[in-house]
């Protein structure tokens, strides 16, 4: 997870292939030490490096995840998740 000024909050960018071979549409949900839950819109870009899902700083901040956390990145489930 990145922290960038430029991605609106509630978004998540990811590299398109990524997205490809997680199997993701236009959600995106990130488990933050196996406990914290978020769900994000996902949207391609080819800048963000395959390996890292950008999303909003100030939203990263609020949630507590700081820049450059591991984290796993999912299609969502069935049932969804918070935020």
């Amino acid at each position: 997870m990145r922290r960038r000024d430029e991605v609106p909050r509630g978004q998540a960018r990811l590299n398109p292939k990524a997205m490809e071979y997680l199997g993701i549409k236009d959600k995106v949900e990130v488990v933050v030490g196996g406990k914290k839950r978020y769900l994000f819109r996902a949207f391609a870009s080819e800048s963000v490096p395959e390996n890292e899902v950008w999303c909003n700083a100030d939203e990263l901040k609020e949630l507590g995840v700081a820049d450059n956390t591991i984290a796993a990145v999912r299609a969502p489930l069935a049932g969804g998740a918070s935020q």
